[in-house]
């Protein structure tokens, strides 16, 4: 921005605040006019992306406590806005004698300026304020009173958060959400984990001096299933089994997240616990599609019939030499 445009624009019209307006109020005011006039609700019109680029300028200075009290000194010197004249009694009022005279000890000041009838170079003038460096340039343009002005600077980012079905969790969905007044449609990827955050590029508080605009980051909790888990693209789920599958072998049936069945082969002498592989029946990603895994769990019965108890009886007998501990307190020993 250059020197003069700090003369010349109202930033606090610009916004629509008073001059004694609060940071809560000017965030506020700058906040309602960004939306009205952000490009995303009003592609294609240069009109509007023009004003979202004054409110943006004009946030920049008032929400800096130390951009926003130079700027009010330099407007209240330059009379709110007027350029400076070429001398005592020319146009817009008090020439630079009578403006200096007061800022250098009152009236009736040595200091006296010589104009030649045109404006002087503002950047030169406001360069005394800078300690001898003269007036500094940066990305941002001229700041007065030997400061460097901001440059582009990137906007803030948005956070969000929703709350998604496992279903829609695992296949991803689309979802819309109310953030500072406005709906943003967010597409939620496949696999999402719970606590997991999505960013989206672009779509944040927007920058200033034409800076980017920030991301938004939206934070997503996973309702639990009461079946499957997620384990990165694979899914995990605890599948019930009888003694007899699990001894002797067994081919049983699967449920899927996609609501079917898949069949699959249990080993004879497959112990509690141990978890099988059924392939590309788990999440469908961008990388690929995981697997399902199966953690077998024996069941054992709570009630038995005579017969039921006969067999088992007649297998403890037959397996009586076998000791499942014998391993564990030779470990134990150790």
């Amino acid at each position: 921005m250059s020197t003069q445009e700090w003369f010349d624009k109202d930033f606090y019209q610009t916004l629509g605040v008073a001059k004694d307006a609060d940071a809560s109020t000017i965030k506020k005011a700058y906040r309602k006019l960004a939306r009205k006039y952000h490009p995303d609700q009003n592609p294609g019109d240069a009109e509007a992306e023009a004003k979202f680029k004054e409110i943006g300028e004009a946030y920049a200075v008032l929400s800096d406590p130390e951009q926003r009290k130079q700027y009010d000194a330099i407007r209240q010197m330059a009379g709110g806005g007027a350029r400076f004249s070429a001398g005592p009694g020319g146009p817009g009022g008090a020439g630079f004698e009578d403006l200096f005279s007061g800022m250098f000890g009152g009236g009736g000041s040595n200091v006296r300026f010589e104009t030649g009838g045109a404006n002087p170079d503002l950047e030169d003038i406001l360069s005394m304020f800078g300690g001898g460096g003269g007036a500094r340039r940066d990305r941002g343009g001229f700041s007065p009173f030997g400061r460097y002005a901001s440059g582009p600077e990137r906007g803030a980012d948005m956070h969000a958060s929703t709350s998604l079905p496992f279903r829609q969790a695992a296949e991803g969905a689309t979802v819309t959400l109310s953030i500072d007044g406005r709906s943003v449609t967010v597409r939620i990827p496949a696999g999402v984990r719970d606590g997991q955050k999505i960013r989206l590029r672009g779509k944040g508080h927007p920058g200033s001096h034409g800076g980017p605009n920030g991301d938004m980051v939206v934070a997503v909790s996973v309702q639990p299933h009461p079946v499957f888990e997620m384990d990165g693209k694979n899914l995990r789920l605890t599948l019930p089994v009888t003694f007899a599958e699990a001894a002797l072998g067994a081919t049983v049936e699967v449920p899927t997240l996609d609501g079917s069945t898949v069949r699959m082969k249990i080993p004879a002498g497959t112990p509690s616990g141990r978890s099988l592989r059924v392939k590309k029946r788990g999440i469908r990603t961008k990388s690929g599609v995981g697997d399902l895994l199966v953690t077998l769990e024996v069941q054992v019965p709570t009630q038995l019939n005579e017969e039921a108890r006969a067999a088992i009886e007649k297998l403890r007998e037959a397996s009586d030499t076998d000791d499942p501990r014998a391993e564990l307190r030779a470990q134990a020993q150790v």
